[in-house]
């Protein structure tokens, strides 16, 4: 199968997640790790229809989660299921030691402490305040 990537695309793959309050999660994301807001389309409730956070090229989407809306019905929250995760999004950093500390004096819940990988590189997990899993990490797969 022939790649049907689009002109210019900075990145073929972007996670879509959805937060309760997906303002105060897009005001951690921004605090916590330096993410930059591309774009916040608000709904006229007030809720966020879709928002796109960027950090270096790449990027998440973050939206609301709508009680009863199609699209929220397919995805199941941490805390709806015992706090777990079926998901993780990697972010790939030059300096795992600065983002480590920032997530912490955010009040991240770190899952898994910060350690020099076999595979190279320094790299930590954390659960951000609802509960989505996180990898930070120096090792950049593109790379080999």
């Amino acid at each position: 199968m022939s790649s049907t990537l689009a002109k210019d695309c900075k990145s073929s793959i972007i996670p879509a997640m959805r937060y309760r309050d997906a303002h105060k999660a897009i005001e951690w994301l921004v605090t916590a790790f330096g993410m930059e807001k591309k774009a916040v389309y608000d709904a006229p409730e007030g809720h966020v229809m879709h928002a796109e956070l960027t950090f270096g090229n790449g990027m998440v989407m973050i939206g609301s989660v709508v009680n009863g809306g199609e699209y929220s019905k397919l995805i199941s929250q941490p805390d709806e299921i015992g706090g777990r995760s079926t998901q993780s999004i990697c972010l790939i950093v030059t300096d795992a030691t600065a983002i480590y500390e920032s997530a912490k004096a955010a009040g991240a819940e770190i899952t898994g402490e910060l350690a020099e990988m076999e595979y190279g590189g320094k790299a930590f997990g954390y659960k951000d305040p609802e509960g989505h899993l996180w990898s930070i990490g120096e090792y950049d797969p593109w790379a080999y």
